[in-house]
């Protein structure tokens, strides 16, 4: 999945104002002005559009974290980071201070059915044998599910 889609999925989802998104993003100790994320969640076709790159969207689920769990006393800005689907995952997961049966719960909603050992796969080191990549489908399902546990 593309970085805007993510981000306009999780703005949905949680129903984030742009003042929301702004001090989520001010948490991680980012400035975004309100015309930054306006064309962060417009779509590509749209002028103005402005794809939003891995470290701010790394700093926006940084903040999300720290909006919802409280700032960690060993955080430190990673303004470098580069992002795959399994650290978007596992960057909603610790927000939402989700275990795997919240995650089977979740996936259980976008009708998905998949294994505790699947699940833990994907927030392996990459290096073990046992890590398994987050394909886009594995990762649209949790927010499709997300959505439906959250919105409803």
């Amino acid at each position: 999945m593309n970085n805007n889609d993510v981000l306009r999925q999780i703005r949905y989802i949680f129903n984030f104002s742009d003042d929301q998104m702004m001090s989520i993003f001010k948490l991680a100790d980012h400035e975004k002005s309100r015309a930054e994320i306006s064309a962060f969640l417009k779509k590509e076709e749209e002028d103005d559009y402005l794809e939003i790159q891995d470290c701010d969207l790394a700093l926006f689920l940084d903040g999300l974290i720290i909006s919802k769990r409280g700032r960690s006393e060993n955080y430190t800005k990673d303004s470098k980071q580069i992002l795959n689907n399994n650290i978007i995952f596992r960057k909603l997961k610790i927000a939402l201070n989700y275990k795997d049966i919240d995650i089977l719960e979740v996936f259980d909603l976008a009708d998905l059915r998949i294994s505790k050992h699947e699940i833990s796969a994907f927030f392996r080191n990459p290096k073990q044998s046992q890590y398994r990549e987050c394909k886009d489908q594995f990762l649209r399902n949790f927010l499709f599910g997300l959505k439906k546990k959250i919105r409803s």
